[in-house]
């Protein structure tokens, strides 16, 4: 997905499997209580560990740019 290989390359160009809840539309999203009733979801991050364990989540406005240092951190402890 373009989105998502842009991302990644913004982020340094990890290599870390990333998700977006296209199809089915909002599946992944209801799941994890993020899908709003107008049909699209919050930002939101989840980070999984290797386990398939939540190990961070961040759920902010949908104008605001998460903190890409938060971010690194909290997937440099799953690392480790």
């Amino acid at each position: 997905m373009p989105c998502l290989a842009a991302w990644a390359k913004n982020l340094g160009g990890i290599s870390f499997p990333l998700l977006s809840d296209f199809n089915p539309l909002g599946a992944v999203a209801r799941q994890y209580g993020i899908l709003r009733d107008e049909g699209f979801s919050e930002r939101a991050i989840f980070v999984v560990d290797k386990k398939g364990a939540i190990s961070y989540i961040d759920v902010h406005d949908i104008a605001d740019k998460p903190s890409n240092d938060v971010l690194f951190a909290e997937l440099k402890k799953i690392l480790q």
